[in-house]
């Protein structure tokens, strides 16, 4: 009989053949280069976020007005939020909260593509941690 090779094989083998980059590299052994610090709040405003940094499936850092950052850690993993490090949201108020919802922004096809969809967590203050 012919030795078939695991299915996580192919499509690892697939996924290279076709250029693309599993969700396995995107890890990083980088240490964490802030820490908490106080208590976290259950909003952040809309109008000061001045950037986001998706570090993984349930980690995003809000860069907000005055370099400060707030982390957010999501309840559950985010199915490919690590890896297309891109989300959207909708909300009817002025502050992004833990109850809100975000979007995963696939690349696949024409344009982006919406892909899962995940609870936010509560926005922990975060500073640099000392060298």
């Amino acid at each position: 009989m012919p030795v078939r090779p695991a299915p996580r094989l192919i499509i690892l083998g697939l996924a290279l053949a076709c250029g693309l980059t599993p969700a396995l590299a995107k890890t990083s052994s980088k240490p964490d280069p802030y820490i908490a610090d106080g208590a976290a709040v259950d909003c952040i405003s809309i109008n000061q976020i001045r950037s986001s940094n998706v570090r993984d499936d349930r980690t995003i850092d809000f860069e907000v007005s005055g370099k400060k950052i707030y982390r957010n850690i999501l309840p559950n993993s985010c199915p490919s939020l690590g890896f297309e490090r891109r989300f959207a949201y909708r909300t009817s108020v002025s502050q992004l909260c833990s109850v809100d919802i975000i979007t995963v922004l696939t690349s696949g096809g024409p344009g982006l593509q919406r892909g899962a969809s995940c609870g936010l967590g509560k926005f922990q203050p975060m500073v640099k941690a000392p060298k």
